[in-house]
């Protein structure tokens, strides 16, 4: 067989293939388009429902969520913690309910953390804790002051050791020159107050030794040499 015929019945096989295929895929298609037809509405339905949700329930909510904290964030402060907490009964309905009415934003997150200062610092420390531990995130600036503050409280309730873990967490959680060493002061601050002065000097000179431009690092010296007199009188 010359080589232009075999050329010729390949390409006609090739053809036959083709035709084959094509009508295998139309029997397919014939058999089962109903359920094909179904299957496309069911997906035309789903990215409707959730488009729909998205533009008209979603983004609306969010929306209202922020302008809500905006103004509780006012409030706040101002040191008006009350009325941020609860709103003022008009055009503000307070972190309480910003929290409540809007679980699942990252404004209703927010708000547990703003709700939990607040309560901390009008004295409520078991409603401050609520509120903190229910903060998540991993935001440099925010999630350390959350840890920092549910430190607070723990210091506020004469808990010294859960005070300083958190303070030392919230070091290093933020890991920069300027939050850190305020996070390590209060840390060794803790271990001061409970006369664990190995551990203050410890803290103050770590501040010194890698924060040496903060404003921390400054008063370091101070620290260190009030841990050692009172570690010398009290021996």
């Amino acid at each position: 067989m010359s080589a232009k015929k075999r050329k010729e019945t390949r390409a006609e096989k090739g053809f036959e293939n083709i035709e084959e295929a094509l009508t295998s895929t139309e029997r397919f298609l014939d058999k089962n388009q109903r359920s094909i037809v179904i299957g496309l509405i069911i997906v035309i339905l789903l990215v409707g429902a959730y488009l729909a949700y998205h533009y008209l329930i979603k983004l609306p909510r969010v929306e209202k969520a922020q302008t809500a904290l905006f103004k509780g964030e006012q409030y706040f402060q101002r040191g008006e913690d009350s009325l941020a907490l609860f709103g003022n009964g008009n055009d503000y309905i307070g972190f309480e309910s910003i929290a409540s009415q809007y679980k699942g934003t990252k404004t209703a997150n927010l708000a547990h953390a703003y709700a939990g200062i607040s309560y901390s610092r009008m004295g409520d420390n078991a409603k401050a804790l609520e509120h903190l531990n229910k903060f998540k995130g991993k935001d440099l600036l925010i999630t350390p002051a959350v840890t920092g503050a549910i430190g607070d409280v723990y210091m506020n309730m004469g808990e010294t050791d859960k005070a300083v873990n958190q303070f030392l967490k919230a070091a290093k959680e933020a890991d920069n020159e300027m939050l850190s060493p305020i996070y390590y002061k209060k840390a060794g601050v803790a271990y001061l107050s409970v006369d664990n002065y190995d551990k203050a000097i410890e803290i103050f000179q770590l501040i010194k030794d890698n924060y040496l431009n903060s404003p921390e690092a400054q008063e370091a010296d101070k620290f260190i040499m009030q841990a050692k007199l009172l570690k010398g009188e009290s021996k």
